[in-house]
């Protein structure tokens, strides 16, 4: 199974996923807001707010994890992705340590399966093309070294960010496919 194999694109509500962790695109301060973090921390409960306010904020590219106490999820990872500025303020590399990072910590707390938002796409404004491209990017290169993680689940809320994700996807698989041709050498005619 390939990495790309792993990697499941769906419509819905990140919050009812069975997984065993859901990432959220947090807001600096862990405290909860809007969008995907405000609907994790409803879901969530009360404590996942209290044992947030015990970690000290996250920085941006960064991630911190908790439990997923009322979710389905035993874990929720907290990630801040960058503010879009035009492109010229480093939001590309922000946004793929935020991917790296928060794979990684799901690795390190034994999880296999893993959700994504559409991290910095809603208020923080990233473009929601080029931030699904970093995504699928940087969870098929990650998946191609670590077996552990079975698979890493895209959740989109809406339909643009769903089509842009399905782009992304077809985008990563053709050029995974030409890359695999090139290592297999050229066919015996």
């Amino acid at each position: 199974m390939t990495s790309a194999d792993r990697i499941i694109l769906l419509q819905g509500d990140i919050t009812t996923l069975s997984v065993d962790a859901i990432v959220n695109a947090a807001h600096s301060t862990l405290l909860g807001g809007g969008g995907v973090d405000g609907a994790i921390h409803r879901a969530a409960g009360p404590d996942l707010v209290k044992e947030c306010a015990t970690l000290g904020g996250c920085k941006v590219g960064e991630a911190k994890a908790t439990k997923g106490y009322r979710l389905q999820a035993k874990w929720v990872i907290h990630t801040v992705g960058p503010v879009w500025r035009g492109g010229t303020q480093g939001e590309a590399e922000k946004l793929a340590s935020c991917y790296q990072n928060s794979l990684a910590l799901a690795v390190k707390l034994g999880a296999n399966t893993v959700a994504f938002p559409a991290i910095s796409c809603g208020v923080y404004g990233y473009p929601i093309r080029e931030a699904t491209r970093i995504a699928v990017r940087e969870i098929g290169n990650f998946l191609a070294s670590y077996s552990s993680l079975t698979q890493v689940d895209l959740v989109a809320f809406g339909k643009d960010v769903h089509d842009a994700y399905r782009a992304a996807l077809e985008w990563y698989n053709s050029r995974h496919a030409v890359s695999e041709k090139t290592k297999a050498g050229p066919a015996e005619g």
